[in-house]
């Protein structure tokens, strides 16, 4: 699934605009212009394993009550900064539904695990031979 292919309802969605730091200069003063996104997780209708997926992805990012946190506040403009939340949360979504391979585990051959003895065995015959010198 691509970012663009995800739908967000506007019933989970909840926006707040607050002072930004950064760049903008006097305007950052004077008008908010970063985005706080809310997103309700149960609201969005994912499957089970979607869910996890994404509240791993999220981190620290979700709320003890279920809610999806991102500030946006990279733009001078309200507007441009509500286009980057949900585009960040669009990718994360996007990302969620991508389910992990499974890892298919794999055998040494006998005749590698025999190769290893013998270079063993060879190793351990010349340290053998090694010893104190005496001079008799």
């Amino acid at each position: 699934m691509r970012p663009e292919e995800v739908i967000l309802p506007e019933e989970a969605l909840s926006e707040s605009f607050l002072a930004a730091t950064g760049p903008g200069g006097q305007n950052v003063n004077k008008v908010a212009t970063a985005v706080q996104l809310r997103v309700d997780l149960f609201k969005l209708g994912l499957h089970p394993d979607v869910y996890g997926r994404l509240k791993h992805i999220a981190g620290s990012r979700v709320t003890s009550a279920g809610e999806l946190l991102i500030t946006a506040r990279r733009f001078r403009t309200q507007e441009a900064n509500r286009t980057d939340a949900r585009r960040r949360l669009a990718e994360m979504i996007a990302a969620a539904h991508i389910a992990p391979r499974k890892r298919k585990p794999t055998r040494v051959p006998k005749s590698v695990k025999a190769e290893r003895v013998d270079r063993k065995r060879q190793r351990s015959a010349v340290k053998q031979t090694r010893g104190k010198v005496r001079f008799d």
